[in-house]
């Protein structure tokens, strides 16, 4: 989405507060939508959790290629949330089955690399794509592959898991218990969102009414239908009653259990805190980069990928390897490394982003692209090892699952449209990027805090 934002601005008449909240919007599903998959993939499987979110994240991507209306195209980013939220967590868990001990944050580290090499590649080719064949082509080719991707993600192997039951019996239950409940309980919230999109398709047909109203009108029919919908369930599933299901039940109680282990393990608490102070420094660059490069340096769409592409890729792998390389080293020696390590680069990053946003000298813009994304990529593979160093393995899917609906919602998913929204009012983009560094250094000190208390949660857990 980021590298399509000024010809996607240009084509749907949009203003900066729109596109911050176009590229916010897989982050807030993606926020919500992660703690019950990640309890769905520690009660179930995984494995097909993965599956399913690979394949509706890129048909959700190849979908957005054919919007015609701001709150088409942030409908389909939104669908974008759902398929990461669900691949997140469960992969995480699946990486620490397999890894365990002092090669864990190196492993995540080498997960975090294809993050990276993702996100950096479809910047690339896709700014390639959309200058020459326009950025509906480039959303649809971007999305073709995945669904290949999530036939592969059906082959991947979990260990210490049960069969499945068999497919006929698995359908009969599913029926029985799933579909049945949950179209009684999402009906309203489908309603409201039909309601919204036609209400926002009549208004959008007249001239003089501006595309926020259509934008605010599905958005409180949406809320209505969220607000509605839990109106509903949660009763039924503080009950346990049988409309519920016995899943949900079940995975009451992994959510109840996952927020107190939160709650009573001082490490996560100031995980959490500087974790959603870092994503919201990290993804904001992010987010903001490629509209930066065009509107303050001139660069071509196809230039911001060749530009910010090879010198933010090769920033980011090597930041994402020496990360969990360094930690998983300090982690043999002290029990602290990985928490120093997550916190350290965003402390030594804050200066090196200040001057990549003020800098004129083009010479220097590449080196700095460079140096700060390998010191804003530290953290991808010990944070995430720091929760699951204490957290119990039963439970690790949920608590990191709480980790992402907390640091998006409360980080990165306000990032693009603040930055936009005080880029509108400032009329500088740069000045309204200022703000990224800032709170990733009070993000990386926060995360430092934890040095203090990570090694007495560790010993409780291997207890």
């Amino acid at each position: 989405m980021f590298a399509v934002f000024e010809p996607v601005k240009r084509d749907l008449h949009l203003t900066d507060v729109q596109l911050g909240w176009l590229g916010s919007a897989y982050i807030i599903v993606l926020s919500l939508a992660a703690l019950p998959l990640g309890v769905i993939g520690d009660l179930r499987s995984r494995r097909s959790v993965i599956t399913w979110g690979v394949a509706i994240w890129s048909a959700a991507t190849a979908l957005g290629g054919f919007a015609r209306r701001f709150w088409e195209l942030f409908a389909c980013r939104a669908l974008v949330g759902v398929g990461e939220a669900g691949y997140g967590p469960a992969s995480q868990a699946i990486i620490a089955q397999h890894y365990k001990g002092r090669r864990r944050a190196f492993a995540i580290g080498i997960y975090s690399v294809g993050m990276a090499l993702g996100g950096v590649l479809g910047i690339w080719v896709g700014g390639v794509i959309a200058e020459r064949y326009g950025w509906r082509w480039a959303f649809i080719a971007m999305g073709g592959p995945g669904l290949i991707l999530a036939l592969l993600a059906s082959r991947l192997r979990e260990l210490d898991r049960r069969p499945p039951p068999p497919v006929a019996e698995a359908l009969r239950r599913w029926w029985k218990r799933g579909v049945r409940g949950v179209i009684r309980y999402v009906l309203p919230l489908a309603v409201c969102a039909g309601v919204g999109a036609l209400l926002a398709g009549v208004l959008a047909l007249f001239r003089g009414i501006p595309a926020e109203v259509d934008a605010a009108v599905f958005g409180v029919c949406i809320s209505a239908g969220v607000a509605w919908t839990v109106w509903r369930l949660v009763p039924a599933a503080v009950r346990r009653t049988t409309e519920a299901g016995e899943v949900a039940a079940g995975a009451l109680d992994e959510f109840q259990h996952a927020a107190a282990l939160v709650l009573r393990t001082p490490t996560l608490i100031w995980i959490f805190l500087g974790g959603a102070m870092v994503t919201f420094a990290a993804n904001g660059l992010i987010a903001w980069a490629a509209a930066f490069m065009q509107r303050e340096h001139g660069f071509s769409v196809a230039q911001v990928g060749a530009q910010f592409g090879l010198w933010g890729l090769a920033g980011g792998v090597l930041g994402a390897l020496f990360g969990g390389r360094v930690a998983d080293r300090l982690q043999q020696r002290w029990r602290g490394g990985r928490v120093f390590a997550s916190g350290a680069g965003f402390v030594l990053g804050g200066p090196v982003c200040v001057a990549l946003i003020m800098v004129d000298d083009l010479r220097w813009f590449a080196p700095l692209v460079m140096a700060t994304y390998f010191l804003y990529t530290w953290y991808n593979g010990p944070l995430a090892a720091v929760i699951l160093d204490v957290v119990p393995p039963a439970v690790q899917a949920s608590v990191l699952g709480a980790f992402v609906l907390f640091s998006h919602l409360a980080g990165d998913a306000l990032a693009p449209p603040l930055i936009g929204y005080l880029s509108d009012r400032s009329g500088s983009l740069r000045t309204a990027m200022l703000l990224l560094p800032a709170v990733g250094v009070l993000g990386g000190a926060v995360i430092l805090i934890a040095l203090r208390t990570v090694g007495r949660d560790m010993a409780r857990v291997q207890a």
